[in-house]
């Protein structure tokens, strides 16, 4: 990759995601999201922390990130990028999950991983956007999935 494609990507920082992003902690899944390249790609990071409330009743003894919540954080990674794209156009959106096809999962993501989402875009039709989406610890796939969004304006029309 050339220096200047390097520096034509974004970054986004919790502050940023927090103006996007209508989710707060516990349920945000994402604290940043680099390499963007407009609505086509990005990633997502995600710092899974032993203190997070699902820790406590999913498997207490032996904690594992639930698997949806893995796949919100995929979500929330392509909506993001979509409503930072859309945000030149001045009014605020909203993004919707709508669909999730083809979701397998490899291994489980625990305490201490960082967790990244790889998301690419598939295709894109008026307000609504198809992710390929595949998380990641240490360069290892621990899941994949295909999902859908639909952006709208802020109220839900």
């Amino acid at each position: 990759m050339s220096e200047q494609a390097e520096t034509s990507l974004g970054v986004a920082d919790i502050q940023k995601i927090l103006a996007a992003l209508p989710h707060r902690y516990p349920f945000l899944m994402v604290d940043r999201i680099v390499g963007i390249e407009g609505d086509k790609r990005a990633i997502g990071i995600k710092n899974v922390s032993a203190n997070e409330p699902h820790f406590q009743g999913h498997f207490p003894d032996n904690p594992v990130m639930p698997g949806v919540l893995i796949l919100e954080g995929m979500a929330q990674t392509a909506g993001a990028i979509c409503l930072f794209e859309r945000a030149a156009g001045g009014k605020p959106s909203l993004v919707y999950f709508m669909t999730i096809d083809k979701a397998k999962f490899r291994r489980p993501v625990v305490p201490g991983d960082v967790l990244e989402y790889h998301m690419t875009q598939m295709t894109k039709r008026r307000n609504m956007w198809w992710f390929r989406g595949e998380a990641k610890v240490d360069g290892q796939l621990v899941a994949e999935a295909e999902v859908g969004a639909m952006i709208a304006q802020d109220g839900g029309k």
